[in-house]
């Protein structure tokens, strides 16, 4: 999952071999809080280091860092056993195992939101925690809300924010594009919070069925996709950061699955061979159809 970010390797070596000091001092090398939010996901998806990240919670009970991480780690494993289907698909034995990981997250993170409430990271998991305990959008936005007060473009909040309010999870078409929309405008040029766009045109394709490639072949999806893109990542303000793979990978599966593959190639021009699990995990063979799409991508600029 995250062989495409060579950046993390290191982070992630420290946390198998047990290194808190390591991990920290990695950490402490990153700038935004999307790559804080992006370390510490590479870190929590290690099988086993929950015994890390409790000794070290143990250990620095001032350092809100490796509550956060155990947090987040407590809730890659409530999800492993709930699974990825959907809600009727979840027998009631593991929706209650889901359930008790991601109360024991939200424990923790209850205990360092109310010593650090302005610590964006812990936020941003108990987001994603209030839809695993079906709290309801309002509870949702509330915890957006009290991130954004201290940090406004958050692209990581505003993704997970986003998977609450699809029908999936209790929301509306209309809350998810409305909200893609208005966060992009609101962000400065060049901010990754464009993906959204994407993010959401995505998940409504996914809900279509066979009605999804007409959906993404439409030209209000395209115009969105293109005024997007412009003003995220291929502005010439954008930075890239650890997000980087995602959100191009984002923008060139959208395109391309509306057929709009001229517009697919830039985006698969700065992948290169590397893509994110995400969103390409939606598609039934990932790796062959990243194959397939970058081809007809590069061969859309040839012509």
């Amino acid at each position: 999952m995250y062989d495409n970010a060579p950046e993390l390797i290191p982070l992630r070596d420290a946390a198998r071999a047990g290194d808190w000091n390591g991990v920290r001092g990695l950490f402490g090398r990153l700038g935004s809080v999307d790559d804080v939010i992006a370390a510490l996901n590479a870190v929590a998806d290690i099988r086993g280091v929950e015994h890390l990240l409790a000794r070290a919670a143990a250990d620095f009970p001032a350092d809100p860092l490796p509550r956060t991480i155990l947090a987040k780690r407590y809730l890659f494993m409530g999800w492993e056993v709930r699974g990825d289907g959907y809600a009727q698909d979840v027998s009631r034995d593991q929706f209650a195992t889901f359930h008790a990981w991601l109360r024991r997250a939200e424990q923790l993170l209850i205990q360092v939101c109310a010593e650090q409430p302005a610590y964006a990271p812990a936020w941003y998991i108990r987001i994603t925690l209030a839809r695993g305990l079906e709290l309801g959008t309002t509870e949702a936005r509330r915890r957006y809300d009290r991130l954004r007060a201290h940090h406004p473009h958050v692209y990581g909040a505003q993704a997970a924010l986003l998977q609450q309010l699809c029908p999936k999870w209790g929301g509306t078409w209309e809350e998810a594009h409305a909200f893609a929309a208005e966060a992009t405008r609101a962000a400065p040029d060049g901010a990754p919070t464009g993906v959204l766009v994407a993010d959401a045109h995505i998940e409504h394709w996914l809900s279509l069925g066979d009605r999804g490639g007409p959906y993404l072949r439409g030209v209000h999806v395209l115009d969105d996709l293109r005024n997007a893109a412009a003003i995220s990542v291929r502005h010439p303000a954008y930075r890239p950061d650890l997000s980087t793979i995602a959100a191009h990978s984002t923008f060139a599966m959208a395109f391309s699955l509306g057929g709009h593959h001229a517009d697919a190639a830039p985006h698969f021009a700065e992948l290169g061979d590397r893509a994110a699990e995400f969103p390409w995990a939606y598609l039934s063979d990932p790796g062959a159809a990243f194959r397939k799409y970058r081809k007809s991508a590069r061969e859309a600029v040839a012509r």
